[in-house]
């Protein structure tokens, strides 16, 4: 899957499935029982992971903000 691919499969994402499989990540990557190039890869979607959440999270306060000014 290139780069495009994957950011968009992340960007269809919900936040809880988004945070759901970044959780699994980490825990994978705490075992450490992958090679290098399957650690590096789980690496690269959690940044995606992340940088999806926080996005979504920022969506979700500016709503929240603008429900509290009407």
């Amino acid at each position: 899957m290139e780069k495009s691919e994957k950011s968009a499969d992340v960007a269809a994402l919900s936040f809880e499935a988004a945070l759901s499989e970044l959780e699994e990540i980490v825990r994978k990557l705490e075992i450490g029982k992958s090679s290098l190039e399957d650690a590096i890869g789980a690496y690269e979607r959690g940044a995606d992971l992340k940088k999806h959440c926080e996005k979504k999270l920022m969506e979700a306060k500016a709503r929240v903000e603008m429900i509290n000014l009407s």
